[in-house]
């Protein structure tokens, strides 16, 4: 097929509204045309390593032949129906099934949407109802974490602790609060006599005094935070949390829309700290991003308020495409992949080298930080390694990064100056060191002082 890419680039900008849009980000877009393994092909012929696995979700890498094959044979079975009021199909039946078998123990009951903001949408909305159901309308607030990012739904958008995804769109609605990340690249503890991750659990205490438990519905947070700069907790952060919603009575609510389905070298995050939360939300994986798919998890707990509801007081919650029935049945194909070629071991297996490749990177004047867990890595930059203190904005240094990187063959994201790698798990070993020597030589020159433009 022959494409016109100068036609299709000019259309792009023509008619097409992008994702967070600005017009100056799509003068000179990638045109991606095909796609296998970890590998991305480019309208003009150039091949990169996907360092990103798209949006941290084609896990299974591109050109999955027994993903779409499982989409075409139910399509042409039954492609879609309702999951409303008295009807169900089958492979959303079986797919709960399946997630009950690989899910924390204490999830057992599962509702299906479209992607992870819409799912956090839902476990917020959840959170909210389980209280009121309980005859405690008040307790409605929702806490999250600095940094953290939840979505861009209006709901999720409030939970979502990146300022710059509110300021357009007036002030965040009531009923949402943040805490500090715990970050152990730069959170401070005001307290010496506790360890760091101790402390920055301890935020979630002090902000539950503050509002008053009788307000709180629950704490929202990411295992291991993703698009706000890939900031991995310390080992007792976790368990902490756990100990503070169970005292004051909030529920935990997991965001696992990035870290769920063997992201992180276990099935779900929190597995490493061997915690369960009472409601997770999941995405990405589920379906290696093929097709659109998202939901929650909830306890037995959770799930007993909305089964004994009366039903002038039902759970009104609800989607078009909630279990779609093909999206369900790429899923199942997803997960029988996943276990069939011990793809959740390799991605942990594959990390530990990644993360040992990009620790290397430290000697370098400006890496001030490398952390990662799981198949799941950042590389922080700073102008000061000594004092930690970050470039000047006015630099772009995250943005000429991405440059170098891509001039290389290497594209992924970054967080002001946090360059975030989370590739397929069935990238090869060669190619982890290469994300590691391409960022390597990409490094010095975009932290190079000269000009502001990029």
């Amino acid at each position: 097929m022959t494409i016109d890419l100068e036609k299709i680039i000019k259309t792009d900008q023509e008619h097409f509204v992008h994702p967070q849009f600005h017009p100056n980000d799509h003068k000179q877009p990638f045109v991606w045309v095909s796609g296998q393994g970890a590998k991305l092909r480019s309208a003009d012929g150039r091949e990169f390593i996907d360092g990103l696995a798209c949006l941290w979700n084609v896990t299974l890498g591109h050109g999955r032949k027994e993903l779409a094959q499982a989409a075409m044979r139910q399509m042409e079975q039954l492609a879609f129906t309702s999951s409303y009021i008295g009807h169900t199909n089958i492979p959303a039946v079986q797919l709960t099934e399946k997630l009950s078998q690989l899910c924390y123990p204490s999830i057992n009951h599962f509702f299906f949407s479209s992607g992870g903001a819409d799912a956090n949408d839902t476990a917020i909305k959840t959170a909210r109802f389980f209280w009121n159901s309980h005859g405690k309308p008040e307790k409605l607030k929702i806490i999250s974490r600095e940094h953290g990012y939840h979505g861009v739904t209006l709901g999720a958008m409030n939970a979502t602790g990146i300022p710059a995804f509110w300021q357009m769109f007036s002030s965040k609605l009531p009923g949402f609060v943040h805490i500090p990340s715990p970050y152990p690249y730069r959170y401070v503890s005001n307290n010496p006599s506790v360890s760091q991750g101790r402390a920055a659990a301890d935020e979630l205490e002090k902000a539950i005094l503050g509002e008053g438990a009788e307000t709180v519905a629950a704490f929202l947070a990411e295992p291991v935070q993703g698009a706000g700069g890939l900031m991995v907790p310390q080992d007792e952060y976790f368990p902490r949390i756990r100990e503070i919603c169970d005292k004051y009575d909030v529920l935990f609510i997991a965001d696992e829309v990035i870290t769920g389905f063997g992201r992180l070298g276990r099935w779900f995050g929190l597995e490493h700290w061997k915690v369960e939360p009472d409601i997770i939300s999941f995405a990405k994986g589920i379906t290696s991003g093929y097709l659109p798919l998202g939901g929650i998890g909830m306890s037995d707990r959770v799930f007993k308020v909305l089964a004994e509801a009366p039903p002038d007081r039902r759970w009104m919650h609800a989607f078009t495409y909630s279990a779609h029935p093909t999206c369900c049945a790429v899923a199942l194909a997803t997960l029988e992949i996943l276990e069939r070629e011990g793809l959740v071991e390799e991605a942990g297996r594959k990390g530990k080298k990644l993360l040992a490749g990009l620790k290397q990177l430290a000697s370098l004047e400006n890496v001030g930080d490398v952390r990662g867990l799981g198949l799941m890595c950042g590389v922080e930059l700073v102008e000061d390694k000594a004092t930690k203190r970050p470039f000047p904005s006015s630099r772009k240094v995250g943005a000429r990064l991405y440059q170098e990187c891509a001039k290389r063959g290497l594209v992924s994201r970054f967080k002001d100056d946090i360059y975030m790698l989370a590739p397929a798990f069935v990238i090869s070993d060669a190619d982890i060191d290469q994300c590691v020597n391409i960022l390597g030589d990409a490094i010095p020159p975009a932290c190079g002082n000269w000009g502001s433009d990029v």
